[in-house]
């Protein structure tokens, strides 16, 4: 269910501080009948019946609806305009992430803790009006994480791969480069009989091993990405796998520490074929063909 929200404006001027939660910040200069709308939930109801009152309170009309469905417009539809303007919000505090990240060391530390709080607040504000928990948003609190910098904790203990054999394993969905070369390594080094399952969190199946995923512990730590932390607690020394590993770490993080380039096109297509509309499953079993291809390639040079 979703709310429908009417606004009219009078046109003589009206001024109103309608708040960044919910409306466009052009509100006020708007002449002509606009909508807006926002999935119904209480929170969200209430912000609307205030700013309904605000605007009538400045002279101006408002109507308030609830409504089921919207005329040519499907739920998917209406969660996919929600998720693209979020998307565009994380891009955007992505790549000051990747800034901060990259001059920290050489900026003050007094400025660096301000402005690391500055992009914290940002993401916050962001995660406030993420109403169905975008993939971008997912992906920048894991580099917010790496922006904090590593936490002094014991070094991590090497793993034994018999002991992770048969297993499901968990990931977000809309699959990318890091999520399918971490699955692929997984299938090929790791549990060569895995299942693979997707959710947005790890307690929507907290029985699963969950990889690439917020606070889980196979995804990023430090500066590296999941399929190199995978790399690593498996004790994977493949050169072919390492040579990927330093691929994909650059199309991930995309900090151009080692000048790989070639994980960089294999991504775009992750990416196209989600925006296709293709399942999470499909999407992994082709990726698994272009990594395999990768692989073979590299093992023959």
């Amino acid at each position: 269910m979703q709310i429908l929200f009417a606004i009219r404006i009078s046109l003589h001027s009206v001024r109103c501080d309608e708040g960044d939660f919910v409306a466009p910040a052009s509100l006020q200069s708007a002449v002509k009948p606009s909508t807006y709308l926002l999935p119904d939930e209480p929170a969200q109801h209430e912000q609307f019946q205030w700013l309904a009152q605000q605007i009538r309170d400045y002279g101006g009309d408002s109507t308030l609806v609830r409504a089921q469905e919207i005329e040519g417009l499907t739920r998917e539809k209406v969660v996919s305009l929600f998720n693209a303007a979020r998307d565009q919000e994380y891009v955007g505090l992505r790549k000051a992430l990747q800034a901060f990240v990259a001059r920290r060391r050489k900026s003050d530390a007094g400025f660096a803790a301000a402005e690391l709080q500055r992009l914290t607040k940002q993401f916050r504000d962001l995660r406030q009006i993420d109403f169905f928990d975008s993939a971008r948003g997912h992906d920048v609190a894991m580099l917010l994480r790496r922006a904090e910098g590593p936490k002094h904790s014991a070094k991590l203990q090497t793993l034994d791969a018999k002991q992770y054999r048969e297993k499901t394993w968990l990931t977000r969905p809309r699959p990318e480069i890091d999520r399918v070369g971490s699955a692929w390594l997984i299938s090929k080094f790791i549990d060569p009989k895995a299942i693979f399952i997707f959710a947005p969190t790890v307690q929507a199946m907290p029985e699963a091993i969950p990889f690439d995923m917020l606070d889980a512990e196979f995804s990023h730590h430090g500066n590296s990405c999941t399929f190199e932390t995978l790399t690593k607690r498996f004790a994977i020394s493949d050169k072919a796998v390492g040579k990927i590993g330093e691929m994909i770490h650059d199309a991930d993080l995309d900090d151009a520490k080692f000048q790989r380039v070639e994980c960089v096109g294999i991504d775009r297509v992750l990416k196209g074929w989600a925006k296709e509309g293709l399942p999470d499953e499909e999407i992994l079993r082709r990726g698994f063909e272009c990594l395999d291809a990768l692989y073979l390639f590299l093992q023959r040079r």
